[in-house]
């Protein structure tokens, strides 16, 4: 998985999180298959097409947070991630 403090686009741009597809109980195979990026200040009630209860593995960047809930539409239970 990229350090927190890699978390950048390919231009340099600063990202906020990336959630990947796959998991591993081996740190070293976490963080692969797709990838979604969530860009800084980002406001998302809902997950993409596609990703909804797929995500599997996260970086969060420095000085960002990522807050997910468990329902859509930012209802149910909520849990914050930071690096």
């Amino acid at each position: 998985c990229p350090a927190p403090s890699e978390l950048r686009t390919a231009n340099g741009t600063r990202i906020c999180a990336q959630l990947y597809t796959n998991d591993s109980p081996y740190y070293d195979q976490c963080c692969g298959g797709s990838v979604l990026v969530v860009e800084p200040n980002a406001d998302v009630p809902y997950m993409p097409h596609g990703w909804a209860g797929r995500a599997s593995s996260l970086v969060v960047g420095t000085r960002c947070e990522l807050t997910v809930w468990s329902r859509a539409g930012k209802k149910g239970k909520k849990k914050t991630f930071g690096a």
